[in-house]
């Protein structure tokens, strides 16, 4: 049976033979399987998204919005160790995530003590200029309120929305001639760039998640 990136088993020591080469991806993967909880499309999106935005952004505290598990946000610290500190935010925190933290601890003793994890409404976190604030799949418009809080702040930021909802999120004029979900992130960037804001458009692999469209933008040189 074919390995998919993008299913939602967890990943577990019987995964251990899947990752068995020593590139960073192969060591935090199997520090993934030793939690043994992550679901192993968390594990592809957050690697993928990471290594994105290491290569537009270097450096400064992150803040995971709607973090989850924290490991986007982890990795970050793994590509980039000149951003001092993490800080991963949900209004739910999964229970598992101390054993994923815990389990990057072990291998990378390094990022202790460097990572906080905060269960509170994406609103209320403190956001300053020098962060570089990320998100992989806000639902909805809480991709929204992940880039209008960033920008308010004039901080970096990175996003992958997902579950595009034409009632609560902006499509603009556009639906006529392009799909919803697509009208959605052409606006949320073009808003960005309104704000004076550089934006670049990627994408991570498909085979990874269909939702794969990831936007970043940082304040236009003036």
């Amino acid at each position: 049976m074919p390995f998919s990136p993008s299913s939602k088993a967890r990943l577990t020591h019987r995964d251990f033979g899947r990752f068995a080469g020593s590139t960073l991806f192969d060591r935090i993967g199997r520090a993934v399987c030793q939690a043994g909880c992550l679901p192993r499309k968390e594990l592809f999106e957050a690697w993928e998204v990471a290594r994105r935005v290491r290569r537009r952004f270097r450096g400064g505290p992150v803040v995971d919005l709607g973090g989850g598990h924290g490991l986007l946000a982890q990795i970050l610290l793994l590509l980039d160790d000149s951003s001092p500190t993490a800080l991963v935010v949900d209004r739910t925190l999964p229970i598992s995530s101390a054993k994923v933290h815990a389990a990057l601890v072990h291998d990378w003793p390094r990022l202790a003590g460097r990572i906080e994890f905060l269960a509170c409404d994406l609103e209320k976190v403190e956001i300053g200029a020098a962060d570089l604030v990320v998100s992989s799949h806000a639902c909805g418009a809480l991709t929204d309120v992940v880039l209008a809080r960033a920008s308010a702040a004039r901080a970096r930021v990175a996003v992958l929305p997902c579950c595009h909802d034409r009632t609560s999120c902006d499509p603009g004029a556009l639906s006529g001639w392009v799909e919803p979900s697509l009208a959605i992130d052409i606006m949320r960037a073009v808003r960005l760039e309104t704000a004076g804001y550089q934006v670049w458009t990627e994408t991570i692999p498909r085979t990874v998640t269909p939702k794969n469209r990831l936007l970043l933008a940082a304040p236009a040189v003036q």
